[in-house]
């Protein structure tokens, strides 16, 4: 049981490590927004755009990433050694820690898309996805 924790303990971390990385890029909620530009003035909507994705950018992806990959390994292993064995407990702490990872940056991305829009709705424009 204690490797298992110890197993899973270190597939968090590692697929932690790996999520954060990739949420560090900067993911460009504005890339996906669209707004309706007819009659607005195109200066002041980029203003706006990039002001609004400072405020998206605020969301912390690799941190849900993180919580993610430690809840899912946790309740992966929990279930893993009910169903089975310690073998079973560390395969599944492990598809635990991953699943829950790309839930929690998958979370994050969809929070930063939504601070994205109601910034932009809220500036006046017309969002219309």
């Amino acid at each position: 049981m204690k490797s298992m924790m110890r197993y899973g303990a270190v597939m968090a971390v590692v697929f932690a490590a790996g999520l954060a990385g990739c949420a560090g890029h900067r993911h460009r909620s504005a890339d996906r927004v669209i707004v309706d530009t007819k009659g607005v003035d195109l200066n002041a909507y980029y203003r706006d755009l990039d002001e609004c994705q400072q405020y998206a950018d605020d969301v912390r992806v690799g941190r849900r990433a993180a919580g993610g990959v430690v809840a899912g390994a946790v309740i992966g292993g929990a279930v893993g050694a009910i169903a089975g064995n310690s073998r079973t407990a560390e395969r599944a702490a492990a598809v635990g820690g991953v699943v829950g990872g790309a839930e929690g940056a998958g979370s994050g991305l969809r929070e930063r898309d939504r601070v994205m829009k109601n910034c932009l709705a809220g500036r006046g424009y017309r969002v219309l996805n």
